[in-house]
């Protein structure tokens, strides 16, 4: 709901009027609702506030607790409030009215430093605790809000954004080429490993999952949420599995519609956003409000050249799921003559660094915008679905085949078979093979030893600067594929992996936290919501993957809740970004351009593979393809496009 900042000294010297000016100055470029400032000497405060919730609505940021000695600002909306009032003894008469920031200082009162460990939300928050002389703060479990820090001999300084930091004076802006080094060497989405760093050298963040103390000059930081479910929840019957997903879902949920504003959502034609959906409209209509939903849509003149089973415009699903679930204001966007690559400068600007969402770019910051000129303060996704809701992919489902196979349960095996089979129309001899190699991986692996894997994405980083950063072996310690093609072996391990790595969740909550101050507005997640999570990973497998379905548990959870065009579809799949090369066609001949430029620049040749940029260049071609936008040679050439546009910007 806020920007935040402060200034800690150590060596007892005032802060200066000039730097803590300079500090709000920054977020002039964001809406706010109010702005206060809270300056004790050698420590200062600051919110740069946008009213979201009910009960932020006049609320005073910083706040000063006169009696405990404490001071605090955060960026918080607090999902487990109700749980907390009853922990913390909170009167009946105080409720409605007490903001979320009060009430994570009573629970810091009573918790101290364990504090993020009772707390549910999206958040971060700095609280100056005066009696102990000490600077404590925390950041969200998967980190869907930003905090930047410096620290020097003498002096703490922390903000929501980056910018605002270096307009101190003893704040330098210099690159960190093991970040960039990362970003490069990483194939998929993920822009880095290391969660302390960032693009600038004397910049550090507060990693997802963890808490930071600041005391007699130093800085401590702490994970205080590893996900980890060991055991597997075991109930008496499918019935109780659904009944339970819906409690805990909709809990979810219906905490994040808590707001004074209009509430929006993202919807595509699949089982994720629209169960978040269809259980936020229901919501909603007890409160007689209506939800507004936001669907990007290919421009009018697009010509469809995906396969069949792709559907770049997934209107007939989204009409399926609308008038099924009632009380939704829906909304189609094609975002005509907009483009990626228009859209670079502007979104460099408002990420602060590199990022890899080329495609999707546009069309984020679009829905953005047009949910702020409707009113709407809280924008709905489930982005986080496929690892928790929507778990039982293909690959989960010939894993538990294999499984079964290997224990010799033929009946189940068969069983399972005959469903999967009539739901796909093929044959038992498509899929035995399949499950047998994984089975029994030796056999295959002895069959096929002179035909090793051996596709590798395409390295477009200096190779000196690899080395001169040791960057592959650094991945190499975090498991990170660096072929970009190889399959997962086991997705139950990849899974429980994934959750408890955090360098998955880092993008979304860079690019939700710059979005949401520019709009003034929340993007808000049910599907990542951290008891939605754990009981998810605690289902067993075969919840996921009985009578041959993928994804089967939650199409069984949402039966009477999505129609059954969506909530059965196995055999097409929405596909979001297949109009990208059409957006691009006008500037083509641009974009081409500014490659050439770009591979034979000195100012990135030490950082950017320039042979390798070449190849691509050529491969891509002058003439516009609309498969493009799915080849690595693209990936790499608009990723080398962003670092070349954020160097020169430096």
């Amino acid at each position: 709901m806020s920007a935040i900042t402060g200034i800690v000294h150590f060596n007892k010297e005032l802060i200066a009027l000039e730097h803590s000016c300079n500090l709000m100055q920054q977020f002039k470029k964001y809406p706010a609702d109010n702005i206060h400032t809270c300056n004790k000497g050698t420590i200062f405060f600051g919110c740069h506030h946008q009213w979201i919730t009910p009960e932020s609505i006049g609320e005073i940021l910083p706040y000063y607790n006169y009696e405990r000695k404490l001071v605090i600002t955060a960026d918080a909306i607090i999902d487990n409030r109700d749980e907390l009032f009853d922990k913390l003894q909170i009167k009946q008469t105080q409720i409605q009215s007490i903001p979320d920031s009060q009430l994570i200082l009573l629970a810091y009162e009573m918790w101290g430093e364990e504090v993020p460990k009772h707390i549910t939300g999206d958040f971060v928050f700095m609280i100056w605790d005066e009696k102990k002389k000490k600077l404590f703060g925390a950041r969200d479990f998967s980190g869907s809000r930003t905090l930047y820090y410096y620290k020097n001999e003498s002096q703490f300084v922390f903000s929501t954004t980056i910018k605002p930091l270096f307009s101190l004076p003893y704040i330098a802006k210099k690159l960190n080429e093991e970040w960039l080094a990362e970003f490069l060497a990483i194939p998929s989405m993920v822009e880095a490993v290391d969660m302390t760093s960032t693009v600038y050298k004397s910049i550090y963040q507060v990693p997802p999952a963890h808490s930071i103390t600041v005391a007699d000059g130093r800085v401590k930081l702490t994970r205080y949420c590893t996900i980890d479910v060991n055991e597997k929840l075991k109930l008496r019957s499918n019935e109780e599995y659904i009944e339970a997903f819906h409690d805990v879902f909709n809990k979810a949920v219906t905490a994040r519609l808590r707001t004074y504003g209009e509430v929006g959502s993202q919807l595509s034609g699949g089982l994720d956003s629209g169960t978040v959906v269809s259980f936020a409209a229901k919501a909603l209509q007890k409160e007689n409000k209506v939800l507004h939903t936001y669907s990007y849509i290919p421009e009018d003149d697009f010509v469809d050249w995906t396969p069949n089973y792709y559907i770049p415009d997934e209107r007939p699903f989204i009409k399926e799921t609308v008038n099924y679930v009632g009380n939704i204001s829906d909304q189609y966007i094609n975002f005509q003559g907009k483009d990626p690559l228009s859209e670079i400068d502007d979104f460099l600007e408002l990420m602060e660094m590199p990022y890899k969402f080329f495609e999707n770019s546009f069309w984020l910051k679009g829905i953005s915008e047009k949910a702020q000129q409707q009113g709407i303060k809280i924008l709905l996704n489930g982005a986080r679905g496929n690892h928790s809701i929507s778990w039982g992919s293909w690959g989960l489902t010939t894993d538990y085949y294999a499984n079964l196979l290997k224990q010799l349960r033929w009946v189940h095996l068969f069983k399972e078979l005959n469903y999967y089979t009539q739901n796909y129309q093929t044959g038992k001899s498509n899929i035995l093979p399949i499950v047998a190699k994984k089975a029994f991986p030796f056999i295959d692996r002895l069959q096929n030893k002179n035909e090793p894997f051996s596709y590798q994405f395409p390295q477009f980083i200096n190779p000196d600067l690899a080395r001169k950063t040791n960057v592959f072996e650094k991945l190499q310690q975090y498991d990170i594929d660096l072929t970009g093609g190889s399959a997962i072996e086991n997705l139950t391990e990849y899974r429980k992996a994934y959750y408890k790595q955090l360098y998955p969740w880092n993008k979304s909550g860079v690019a939700n936290t710059n979005l949401s101050l520019r709009y003034s507005l929340w993007d808000r997640d049910p599907t990542n919501d951290l008891r939605v999570i754990q009981f998810c990973l605690a289902i067993p497998d075969e919840q996921y993957v009985q009578e041959g379905m993928e994804r089967s548990f939650l199409r069984r959870a949402i039966k009477n809740i999505l129609p059954d065009k969506v909530r059965l579809n196995q055999k097409s799949r929405g596909i979001q970004g297949a109009d990208v090369i059409h957006r691009m066609i006008p500037h083509w001949d641009i974009f081409i351009e500014e490659l050439h430029q770009l591979a034979n620049d000195p100012v990135v040749s030490e950082i950017l593979n320039q042979d390798v940029i070449k190849s691509a260049i050529l491969k891509v071609g002058k003439k516009p393809r609309p498969e493009l936008v799915f080849n690595d040679d693209f990936k790499i050439l608009t990723r080398s496009l962003i670092v070349y546009r954020f160097i020169k910007s430096f």
